[in-house]
């Protein structure tokens, strides 16, 4: 039983310092906005219907 209860404080210590690190990082980084632009060509966004041969 005293293996249970130290692996299972060991855990929650484990968890607890990952939480403490995905909170951190939420309050003191902050994300930086950029523009994005990608080129999507005209086949994927108008695929050929089926039945129908392509060019």
């Amino acid at each position: 039983m005293p293996s249970l209860v130290r692996f299972l404080i060991v855990v929650a210590v484990l968890a607890a310092l990952a939480y403490g690190a995905m909170l951190s990082l939420v309050f003191f980084v902050a994300p930086v906005p950029r523009p994005m632009e990608q080129a999507v060509p005209a086949a994927k966004l108008n695929p050929p219907k089926a039945g129908t041969a392509a060019p």
